[in-house]
């Protein structure tokens, strides 16, 4: 199996939503992004899968090695090996890889979050730092793009937070801020033991709200030129949002269930989504031809 062949099989058997949204990249800029994506899925499934939490320290200590070892050019695992020329071509800092580690490591370091400025960051590491690297191997023209691209990570992470409650709380783990929890009279206890509270529903409106307005943040960000360029970051928003359409849809009841999309669903949103954004496109290109002339 090569390096590119592992991602692959990473990413694809991982059924994230992001997936679908590398399908319809050109083939160069979907291997480089898909193994990105199979590097955050190892660094994330080791605090996932390791129960002691010590060994997971070692091992996320030992992605840190392989950093150096990938921008050193002596790459040992899969994944950095299939990395290595794609840090090269668009120009991935290493600070990015480290910071997304780091992330990690706060998953070791906090069980729960006092507020939402430490959760932020958080959210910033794990999600914001993917963005700015992605961005860099979709291609763009203006700066601004990355404002899009860090509060377009915060909104997916916010997103997952939401839908994650009940597979999060299994795991020991609160991301809803605790001095939100206490002003809507819900208890960590309550969360973790997955007992729906009087204000519960209340305080994940909130959190809903907070994700869709870091959505509207992003968009506002993005200027027209890029547009097309971020497609793969326009249709995982479209998936997500529609995820918090049926979160809300269904009172979030997250403690009874996990919301999720069907793979057909996925592939409809990612399929209608690039048609809107190729005519968009279009319009544009013609546009500017108009103005030209």
């Amino acid at each position: 199996m090569t390096p590119q062949e592992y991602c692959q099989q990473k990413a694809a058997q991982s059924g994230s939503s992001f997936y679908y949204s590398f399908l319809f990249l050109p083939r160069d800029r979907r291997e480089a992004i898909i193994a990105l994506y199979a590097f955050c899925r190892e660094v994330d499934d080791v605090v996932d899968e390791c129960a002691d939490g010590s060994i997971a320290a070692a091992k996320l200590n030992w992605w840190r090695s392989e950093i150096d070892n990938l921008f050193a050019g002596t790459p040992q695992h899969p994944v950095t090996q299939a990395l290595a020329p794609v840090v090269e071509r668009f120009g991935l800092p290493r600070e990015h890889f480290l910071e997304v580690i780091d992330g990690m490591q706060m998953d070791l370091d906090y069980n729960s979050y006092p507020d939402f400025k430490t959760l932020s960051l958080y959210c910033h590491r794990v999600a914001s730092m993917v963005g700015l690297m992605s961005i860099e191997i979709f291609g763009y023209e203006d700066r601004q793009t990355r404002k899009y691209a860090h509060d377009l990570g915060m909104a997916f992470q916010l997103t997952n937070i939401v839908r994650d409650v009940r597979e999060d709380a299994t795991r020991g783990r609160v991301y809803i801020p605790l001095d939100e929890l206490s002003a809507h009279g819900v208890s960590v206890q309550d969360v973790l033991a997955l007992k729906p509270s009087p204000g519960f529903t209340e305080l994940m409106k909130v959190q809903g709200r907070r994700a869709r307005e870091y959505y509207d943040r992003a968009f506002e960000h993005l200027p027209e030129v890029d547009r097309y360029n971020q497609r793969s970051g326009v249709i995982m928003a479209e998936i997500y949002r529609t995820v918090l359409d049926e979160l809300e849809r269904d009172g979030y009841q997250v403690f009874r269930h996990r919301i999720a999309l069907t793979p057909v669903r996925k592939l409809w949103i990612a399929w209608r989504t690039l048609r809107r954004e190729k005519k968009r496109a279009q319009r544009q290109a013609a546009l500017r031809r108009s103005t030209a002339h």
